[in-house]
């Protein structure tokens, strides 16, 4: 029987398996940066007109002022909305989204929440996500169009009323929109621990393999 022994040099010159594609790591950090940078100037923003009893930190607001945040706001809008759109027709052109995010079931849910909980959710293989990176992955991309279509309807609501008509009323659009921006910044937090307990999905986010 031949031998299977593997030597050292066949396994450097076996090519990594790439993870994540070009295209999905350039609108992976574009997206990144439009987040971070919406959500600073909304903060500015929201601080000139407070829905609830609290302001955020002023070091932690981009813009300066009412004027300067909207600037920055509506700059970082453009580059997520057209980065954004971008990503998810190519996600369903290619079929990545179907092949990554689906199934999506509560039992399988269930047993990896309860797995993560415990230690014991397996990272061995990344082109293959668990059932709780497909919910998370899966939610963004609602709360992602809702923030944006909420959005637009504070930012034009006499041009685009029938989007205001879509949330009830303008008041009620804010909430949504506050609300979406507290589930972005939830699933920055987790998805930066995720990656700092898994440090090889970050490198692939970075060089792909």
């Amino acid at each position: 029987m031949a031998s299977l022994t593997v030597t050292d040099e066949q396994v450097r010159a076996t090519p990594a398996k790439v993870i994540q594609p070009a295209w999905v790591r350039i609108m992976h950090w574009v997206n990144a940066l439009a987040m971070i940078l919406m959500i600073l100037s909304g903060w500015q923003i929201y601080n000139a007109s407070p829905l609830f009893g609290f302001s955020f930190p002023r070091e932690y607001t981009l813009g300066g002022w009412l004027a300067g945040g909207l600037l920055w706001h509506f700059a970082a809008m453009w580059l997520l909305m057209i980065n954004g759109l971008a990503y998810v027709i190519t996600g369903f052109a290619t079929g990545r989204f179907r092949s990554k995010l689906l199934p999506i079931t509560t039992s399988g849910v269930l047993h990896d929440v309860r797995a993560a909980l415990t230690f014991k959710l397996g990272h061995d293989d990344l082109t293959v996500y668990n059932y709780v990176q497909r919910l998370l992955y899966a939610g963004i991309i609602v709360v992602g169009v809702l923030i944006v279509l909420s959005g637009l309807a504070m930012w034009k609501p006499v041009q685009l009323y029938y989007l205001v008509m879509l949330f009830g009323d303008y008041p009620t659009a804010r909430y949504v929109h506050f609300f979406c921006m507290a589930a972005i910044c939830a699933f920055l937090v987790i998805h930066v621990l995720l990656a700092l307990l898994v440090p090889k999905s970050l490198r692939a986010m970075i060089i792909g393999r």
